[in-house]
C-alpha cells in the first residue's frame, strides 16, 4: 500500500497529541530509611507502578509476582478478538485476575507477567514441531529472568495448562529455590455432547485418506470437538500428565489438576492458590522446602498411577534437576512402575476412555493417593504447598464436603460412578489393567527405549501376557515419508515394523510423532504393525510404539543403519515390565542377539539420514546443549558444569592444535 492510503484518511482528532500530562496524584510510601538504604530499581519500582494507575498508598505492601503462558487476545466480555497458538492458554488471564484481586485484597501488589507457549497439536506434521521440545529450555530461562526481574518480590504464581508451557513453569519455579511458589494448573477442556475428543480428532485427514470417514463427517467433527476455550486436551497427555505431577510434587493446591476450565471452581483455585502463596511467605516456606527427593519420588508414583504420558520421562528430571535433586534415570521409572498400580480410566488407555474432567469430579489426584497411601507408596511427610504435608492434606480430603458433593454430581449429571473412573487397587487387579511403561533394551536401543505397554491392542498380547512381534522392518528417514506410507494404500500392511530414523534431538528437536501414533490406533490394521524411533511421542499415543530409542541415529545409534528387509524382534512382557527390541538377521541369514549387535557396528548409517534441511539454528544449538548435558535420558537439560567443562576442553585442543 502507498503512504497516502495507509496515512490519507486521518479520523477527526486524530492530531491532537498531547506531549505533557499531569501525572499520578499522591504520594509513595517512601521512609527515610529507604531513601538513603535501598536500590534505586526498588523505588523507580513503585514510581512506575503509580504510573501504571495502582493507588501509591497501597505500593508499600509487598510485591508478587503471577507469570502465566497466556495467548490470545480477549474482550472483558470474553468474546475473541485473536486466537492464541491453543486453547490451553486462551482463558488463563482469568485465573491471574483472580489470584491478582485475592492479593491485592491482603494489600500487596500483584505483578503479571507472560510467556506465552506452542501447541502441539497444532504444530503436528510440521516444521513447527522442531521448537516443541526446545522452546521448554528457552522458556524456562526466560521464566527464571522474569522472576529475578521483580527483585522485590515475596512470592511467585505461575499458570500453566499444556504440554511445554507447563513443564517450563515447574523448571522456573523449581530454580526459584528460596522464594515461595505455589503453580495454578490451567485445568481441563470441557468434553463435547456429541463429538470426538481432541486426540481423536487429529486423526481426520488420515482416517479420511483410508476411507473410514467422509468429507461431511470430518468438517463437522472438526468443527466440534473442542466444547471450551480453554484447559488442556480431555485426554491424558502431557498437558494433562504435567497437571497431576504437579500435585504429586505438593507444587499445586490439593484437587487442583484437571479441573474444568471456565468453571467457578476452576476460578476460585486462583484465589485459593494467591492465599496460600501468601501464607507460605509468612512462614518462610520456599521452593526449596516443597520440591524435595520425596516430592519426585511421589510424582513418578502418581504418573505411574495415572497411567500418564511418556513425555514426563523427559520432564520430571529436568525439573528435578533444576530443583537440585536427584535426576529420575530408566532403573528409578522401571522400579516405580513394577511397585505402583494403575488406577485411572480416562482417555487414551482407558480401559474407559472417559474425558479427564471425570478423574476430576471422581476425585481427582487425591483419590487415587488414598488408594496409594493404604498400600504404602507415598512419601506423606513430604511438604506441599498448601503449607501442611501431604498426609495431612488427606486426611482432610477423605471426609471433605468437596469430595463427596463432586462425586454425587458425576454420578447425578453424568450418570457414573466415581469408581469406575478411579479404581481400587482390588478391583484394577481384578479387570487386569497393567502398569503404564516398560523400557525395552537390544542391539537397536542399547541406552534403552520406552513403550505405553498398557496402551498395547490386547488383542495382539498373547496369553501369557507378552506382546511379540518379529518382521521385516520399512525404514524411513523422516515423520514426513513414514506418514505419506500410511496414507498410500497398501504400502504398510499387518505385520510391518516401521522404523522412522533420525527423529531425534539431531534431528529435528526429538519431534514428537503423534501423527503416525494416532494414524495407526485408528486403522483397522493398525494394532498389527509396530513403530520405532528415536523420536519422542505424544502423550496421547498408544500401540506398539517404541520412542526415545538411544542413541539417536545422528549420534551413531544402531536404528539409523537398519535397512528395508532386515528383520526385527520385539519382546514386551507387560506384566513384568521388561522387554527388547534386536536386530536378528534377514530371512535368509538369521543371526543371534550378538551378532546382530556387531553386524550393525560394521554398518555405515542409512543413505538419507541427517538433521532436516528445515531444522532452525536455535534448534541445533539446544541439541547440542544438550547432548552434552546427558541427553534424552537426563531429560534434555542444560547442565551448566558440563557445558562449560566440554567448551574448556575444546578450547584448550584448538589451543594445542593452533600450537598456541
Amino acid at each position: 500500500m502507498s503512504m497516502e492510503e495507509l496515512y490519507g484518511r486521518a479520523p477527526t482528532g486524530l492530531y491532537d497529541v498531547r506531549t505533557r500530562k499531569a501525572g499520578p496524584k499522591g504520594r509513595l510510601p517512601l521512609t527515610d530509611e529507604m531513601l538513603r538504604t535501598a536500590p534505586s530499581g526498588n523505588i523507580f519500582g513503585m514510581t512506575i507502578n503509580a504510573g501504571m494507575g495502582w493507588n501509591p498508598d497501597d505500593l508499600a505492601g509487598g510485591d508478587v509476582l503471577i507469570i502465566s503462558t497466556q495467548g490470545g487476545i480477549r474482550r472483558d466480555d470474553g468474546t475473541t478478538v485473536a486466537v492464541g497458538l491453543h486453547n490451553g492458554h486462551f482463558e488463563l488471564g482469568d485465573l491471574m485476575r483472580a489470584a491478582a484481586d485475592e492479593i491485592k485484597g491482603a494489600g500487596l501488589v500483584p505483578h503479571a507477567a507472560f510467556v506465552t507457549d506452542p501447541c502441539d497439536g497444532r504444530s503436528q506434521g510440521t516444521t513447527g514441531m522442531f521448537d516443541s521440545l526446545p522452546y521448554r529450555n528457552d522458556a524456562a530461562i526466560v521464566m527464571r529472568r522474569l522472576m529475578r526481574s521483580l527483585p522485590t518480590r515475596r512470592a511467585i504464581i505461575g499458570v500453566a495448562a499444556c504440554d511445554k508451557g507447563l513443564p517450563a513453569m515447574m523448571m522456573a519455579l523449581a530454580g526459584m529455590h528460596d522464594r515461595p511458589v505455589i503453580l495454578i494448573p490451567g485445568g481441563a477442556t470441557l468434553s463435547p455432547t456429541d463429538s470426538e475428543d481432541l486426540g481423536t480428532v487429529q486423526t481426520l485427514g488420515v482416517r479420511y485418506a483410508n476411507d473410514e470417514i467422509t468429507l461431511d463427517y470430518a468438517a463437522r467433527t472438526g468443527c466440534s470437538s473442542c466444547a471450551s476455550p480453554g484447559g488442556g486436551c480431555q485426554f491424558l497427555g502431557t498437558a494433562g500428565t504435567s497437571q497431576v505431577v504437579a500435585e504429586g510434587l505438593g507444587l499445586t493446591l490439593t484437587h487442583a489438576a484437571l479441573a474444568p476450565s471456565g468453571e467457578e471452581i476452576w476460578r476460585e483455585l486462583g484465589r485459593a492458590s494467591a492465599r496460600a502463596v501468601l501464607a507460605l511467605a509468612a512462614r518462610g516456606i520456599t521452593a526449596r522446602d516443597i520440591l524435595t527427593d520425596k516430592a519426585i519420588e511421589n510424582a513418578m508414583v502418581i504418573h505411574a498411577a495415572f497411567g500418564g504420558s511418556t513425555n514426563l520421562l523427559l520432564h520430571l528430571p529436568a525439573i528435578a534437576h533444576a530443583a537440585g535433586c536427584h535426576m529420575p534415570d530408566v532403573r528409578d521409572w522401571s522400579r516405580i512402575n513394577k511397585e505402583v498400580p494403575r488406577l485411572v480410566s480416562v482417555l487414551p488407555i482407558g480401559p474407559v476412555n472417559y474425558p479427564t474432567v471425570f478423574a476430576f469430579m471422581a476425585g481427582g489426584v487425591p483419590k487415587v493417593m488414598l488408594h496409594l497411601r493404604r498400600l504404602g507408596l507415598l512419601h506423606e511427610d513430604a511438604l506441599t504447598v498448601t503449607g501442611a504435608t501431604l498426609g495431612e492434606n488427606l486426611d482432610w480430603w477423605e471426609h471433605s464436603e468437596r469430595r463427596a458433593i463432586l462425586r454425587k454430581r458425576l454420578e447425578e449429571v453424568d450418570g457414573l460412578s466415581p469408581d469406575e473412573v478411579i479404581f481400587t487397587p482390588d478391583e484394577a487387579r481384578r479387570r487386569g489393567i497393567g502398569s503404564t511403561v516398560t523400557f525395552p533394551t537390544g542391539n537397536i536401543a542399547p541406552e534403552g527405549s520406552v513403550v505405553k505397554s498398557t496402551a498395547i491392542d490386547p488383542s495382539v498380547i498373547d496369553a501369557d501376557k507378552v506382546f511379540r512381534h518379529t518382521g521385516k522392518v520399512k525404514t524411513f528417514t523422516s515423520e514426513k515419508a513414514a506418514i505419506a506410507a500410511l496414507k498410500e494404500h497398501g504400502r504398510i500392511v499387518a505385520g510391518d515394523i516401521m522404523i522412522v530414523m533420525g527423529g531425534g534431538p539431531k534431528g529435528t528437536g526429538m519431534e514428537e510423532t503423534y501423527q503416525l501414533t494416532s494414524a495407526l490406533k485408528h486403522l483397522p490394521f493398525g494394532k498389527h504393525v509396530s513403530l520405532i524411533t528415536d523420536a519422542r511421542f505424544s502423550g496421547v499415543s498408544t500401540g506398539a510404539c517404541f520412542g526415545h530409542v538411544g542413541p539417536e541415529a545422528l549420534a551413531g545409534g544402531p536404528i539409523g543403519k537398519l535397512r528395508d528387509g532386515d528383520v526385527v524382534e520385539i519382546i514386551v512382557d507387560t506384566e513384568n515390565l521388561e522387554g527388547s527390541l534386536n536386530f536378528i538377521g534377514t530371512e535368509e541369514e538369521p543371526l543371534s542377539y550378538e551378532e546382530g549387535a556387531r553386524v550393525l557396528a560394521s554398518r555405515s548409517m542409512q543413505d538419507g539420514v541427517g538433521p532436516d534441511a528445515d531444522l532452525p539454528d536455535d534448534t541445533r544449538l539446544w541439541a547440542a546443549l544438550q547432548e552434552v548435558s546427558g541427553g534424552t535420558w537426563r531429560g534434555n537439560v542444560y547442565d551448566v558444569e558440563r557445558i562449560l567443562a566440554v567448551l574448556e576442553a575444546g578450547k584448550a585442543a584448538l589451543r594445542d592444535k593452533s600450537g598456541s
